[in-house]
């Protein structure tokens, strides 16, 4: 039995957690107000209390300033362009243009493939710890993972060493313009109690 004496006394209610968690959704439009910098650099002092098997903190994090995100823009815009056509791509730049903050979250390479799995999953969690924190904040958040991400010319702009560093993705962040809604399926669908 748990000794619920050594436990502090949350500052918020189950009900207000809940709520909190259900509330923060996946935004990609927003305004043009470039957020605090303090702001950022908590929400990354938060990611790393994610959980992390045997303490491993594989995560590192880099705020992108003006040349590296133009240059990840103009890497995305190319991959578009190569697979959908220059119209498409030129559209794609325009959105990722308009976004104000990006951070790009990557993970330190684990030769053992079970430690890597858990590394994975850890720096998402640590991803998850930062939208939530700018939620609170009044920020909205992306996590992009698509094929720019996975690009081996991805490296050279973050300035790592893809021998020891890949990235889990990059996060767009500032003021949403709109807070979209979504919906998940019936828990009864994802739940299944076993004997």
């Amino acid at each position: 039995m748990t000794d619920r004496s050594i436990l502090k006394p949350s500052p918020i209610t189950p009900a207000d957690a809940a709520a909190f968690i259900r509330g923060r959704r996946t935004v990609d439009q927003f305004t043009d107000e470039i957020p605090d910098p303090a702001i950022i650099r908590e929400a990354v002092e938060l990611a790393r209390w994610a959980p992390n098997h045997h303490l491993t903190e594989p995560w590192r994090f880099y705020t992108l300033g003006p040349r590296t995100r133009d240059a990840i823009i103009d890497l995305n815009t190319r991959l578009v362009a190569e697979r959908k056509g220059d119209e498409v791509a030129v559209a794609k730049r325009e959105r990722w243009q308009s976004v104000p903050g990006w951070l790009a979250i990557t993970c330190v390479v684990n030769e053992d493939p079970v430690t890597a799995r858990e590394d994975y999953a850890a720096c998402a969690c640590a991803i998850q710890n930062i939208a939530l924190y700018l939620h609170s904040a009044g920020l909205g958040s992306k996590w992009i993972s698509g094929e720019a991400t996975r690009h081996p010319d991805l490296a050279p702009i973050l300035e790592i060493d893809s021998a020891h560093e890949y990235c889990v993705g990059l996060l767009w962040y500032g003021y949403p313009k709109r807070r979209p809604r979504s919906q998940r399926r019936d828990l009864d669908e994802i739940l299944t109690q076993r004997p």
